[in-house]
């Protein structure tokens, strides 16, 4: 018998400030914004979504935005 895994997206991300799994990605795809938001550290961010983001890259957006800023 071959078991086969299936993978799910997590709904928790690991926070580029304080380093707790703590950031959720919501998406809000009647306003076209993406908001990402820490629940430990209140880190937050907002911005304009593209058509097909998802809360995956709502989140590497965030993180790419945090250390370019140098936070």
């Amino acid at each position: 018998v071959v078991k086969i895994v299936r993978r799910t997206l997590p709904e928790l991300y690991l926070c580029p400030r304080c380093g707790k799994n703590t950031v959720k990605a919501s998406i809000n795809k009647s306003e076209g914004k993406a908001t990402v938001i820490c629940s430990n550290c209140s880190l937050r961010s907002s911005f304009i979504s593209t058509g097909n983001m998802g809360p995956v890259d709502a989140y590497c957006t965030f993180v790419d935005q945090y250390h370019i800023r140098g936070n």
